[in-house]
């Protein structure tokens, strides 16, 4: 069972994309790539704030692979996102400047260290040197604090997820290191229909809280005043699903690269079509330098969402 309703039109348009993308990108194999797609029939409802009722309205999606498990980078960010809001939001934890601003960063400009206090917070640990066994054992208790949230959701793409790592521009030290494992075995990993859910239910409204969804789709929404984005040297535009898109769509996205991934989430209105979402993992040293691929894949949705 998946949380959306498995389209036999988007399995056939969707199948034809990855075959597509695979003879203009002959580096590009089936293992690399991952992808869920859902299109709505609306704009994002406001209006559902019985969680019960949106999920019995379920929405047409297909995916590739969306069950895979795959290393995520900073995709993460959105699931932290979440969790401080759910935190916040039950007293669990309290606002102030430094939180906002991290929160703030975390989403809009990916850094690490913004990350790395959000998840202090969340889980009431620290970074530092290796711990003594009992000490230690408290502290990974504590740091799997929002894996623990996200299971007691119940969401089957939630099973087989790992979140509880920060994030990091190169290789953590001292108990960050050890925790993560010597060959990473405890290392961060999503699959796309877990995110695509998790952003469906903020695009919905009705994740933690219709309030806090629109905060965070607000931190998500990629405006005019980042148009400097789209410049190489100011952010992350170039080579992610809304490089092409045209200046009156309305995106809500985060896109990330890394030495061995790129990835993308996107929830995007254009004029005239179905609002449609889209999570692509990509692996691979190779594909994650190339600039080209998630750019064509878009526009190939783009086309695709004409033929409704």
């Amino acid at each position: 069972m998946t949380f959306f309703d498995k389209d036999e039109q988007l399995n056939i348009l969707g199948k034809d994309i990855i075959e597509a993308t695979k003879l203009e990108f002959s580096e590009l194999t089936s293992e690399q790539i991952a992808i869920t797609w859902l299109v709505y029939h609306s704009p994002r409802t406001r209006h559902i704030k019985n969680p019960t009722e949106f999920w019995q309205k379920q929405v047409r999606g297909w995916s590739d692979r969306g069950d895979e498990r795959i290393y995520p980078g900073k995709i993460v960010h959105l699931f932290y996102l979440v969790a401080i809001y759910e935190w916040l939001e039950k007293g669990m934890v309290k606002t102030s400047p430094e939180l906002e601003r991290a929160i703030r960063d975390m989403i809009l400009s990916s850094n690490h260290d913004a990350t790395g206090l959000v998840v202090d917070v969340l889980t009431g640990t620290t970074s530092g040197p290796e711990l003594s066994p009992g000490p230690f054992q408290t502290w990974k208790y504590q740091r799997n604090f929002v894996n623990r949230y996200f299971q007691s959701l119940k969401w089957p793409e939630l099973k087989s997820i790992n979140i509880n790592q920060k994030t990091w521009s190169d290789s953590p030290y001292g108990r960050e290191h050890i925790f993560q494992g010597l060959l990473m075995e405890n290392r961060n990993i999503l699959t796309t229909n877990a995110t695509a859910r998790l952003l469906h239910s903020i695009v919905g409204g009705i994740a933690v809280s219709p309030q806090a969804s629109e905060k965070m789709m607000n931190l998500l929404k990629k405006n005019s005043s980042q148009e400097g984005a789209k410049d190489r040297s100011k952010g992350q535009a170039i080579g992610f699903l809304d490089e092409n898109l045209p200046q009156n769509a309305n995106v809500w996205s985060t896109g990330i690269v890394g030495t061995y991934v790129r990835h993308n989430f996107a929830y995007i209105e254009l004029p005239n079509l179905q609002p449609y979402l889209l999570v692509i993992f990509t692996e691979g040293k190779e594909i994650s330098r190339n600039e080209r691929i998630l750019p064509y894949m878009s526009q190939k949705f783009v086309e695709a969402m004409k033929k409704f």
